[in-house]
């Protein structure tokens, strides 16, 4: 009961708060920037999207990302304020808006794996889970399950919240004993899906290596195209890894040992681990940019077009003059 009391009265040390909304307004900026950009380009492709169960989870993936993107002003400033109605709105719809485009971006990326390991194994054919029908299916399951959780997740927190006299220091201030027992099954359940997806990852990627060792020692023709595969694959490990391992390697300690003496250490992991975590809004582009030819190509003319706007002002006036000749 001490510890909890004194965690209370003893609230985080706010001197590092102007780092973190820093950070997270360059994530927002950047990440709105980047995955508009994606989104336009998606939305002016939309022909080409349906015939593509590949494009379906990028779309989705593009989606979660986008979504989280709104949803950062709320933790930029839930750093800037003191507000006890911020904060208990941070620790509910904040942090499970977090964990559903998480969890998505998570998952869809493990179906991307997924499609592309299908690809490499049967090259000459469609797996049942390629196609555009099942990617539709599970992308529609994946998000109404996850949301189902989030709103379930917020529910039971405001009917069960505990009410404070003074500022909270930590999340954990808010939670009822049951509320507690919910949140750490609910980390622990979380915890198992990445575990889950990671383990695929790496068991995909290290396939797919061993194909392009096979192809280049019988000198296959296909091997050139098995090692754009493998370098596609460890695109998907490597922003995988760098994003979620570090905040799952955080995330369940601290919700066991909060009340703890290494508690407000862990907090400063936790949220450091977290900011690393929605940096997968700027990382995903690449896994659009190497898995998409089509969306190469359009990064590559916008580049273009940019790089020579005095080209295409030019172009633009002789088409005009030719009109208006005619």
């Amino acid at each position: 009961m001490t510890s909890s009391v004194n965690h209370t009265c003893d609230p985080v040390v706010p001197s590092v708060n102007p780092f973190f909304m820093l950070v997270y307004s360059l994530l927002f900026l950047v990440g709105l920037l980047l995955n508009g950009f994606v989104l336009k380009f998606y939305i002016s492709q939309t022909q080409q999207q349906a015939s593509s169960s590949l494009m379906v989870y990028l779309k989705n993936l593009t989606a979660a990302d986008f979504l989280l993107c709104l949803c950062l002003p709320l933790r930029i400033t839930h750093y800037a304020s003191s507000s006890g109605i911020l904060h208990r709105l941070h620790c509910s719809f904040g942090a499970t808006s977090l964990y559903l485009n998480m969890y998505t971006s998570i998952l869809f990326m493990g179906y991307i794996a997924v499609n592309r390991y299908l690809k490499i194994v049967h090259p000459s054919g469609t797996h049942v889970l390629q196609t555009v029908r099942s990617a539709h299916i599970v992308s529609m399951v994946t998000w109404v399950f996850l949301l189902t959780l989030t709103i379930t997740y917020n529910i039971m927190f405001f009917i069960t919240h505990k009410p404070l006299t003074s500022y909270p220091g930590y999340c954990g201030d808010f939670f009822s004993t049951s509320f507690s027992v919910l949140h750490k099954t609910f980390q622990i359940s979380c915890t198992i899906i990445f575990l889950s997806v990671f383990i695929c990852l790496v068991f995909f990627y290290y396939s797919t290596s061993r194909r392009v060792l096979q192809a280049q020692q019988t000198q296959l023709a296909s091997s050139e195209k098995l090692v754009k595969s493998r370098r596609n694959m460890l695109v998907l490990v490597s922003i995988f890894c760098v994003c979620f391992v570090p905040y799952h390697l955080v995330r369940v300690p601290y919700a066991f040992l909060w009340k703890s003496s290494v508690g407000r250490l862990l907090y400063y992991l936790k949220e450091v681990a977290t900011m690393v975590s929605v940096f997968n809004v700027c990382l995903d582009p690449l896994v659009y940019f190497f898995l998409c030819k089509t969306f190469r190509a359009h990064v590559r003319k916008a580049s273009r077009r940019v790089n020579n706007p005095n080209k295409q002002t030019r172009r633009v006036r002789a088409a005009t003059s030719q009109t208006n000749e005619l």
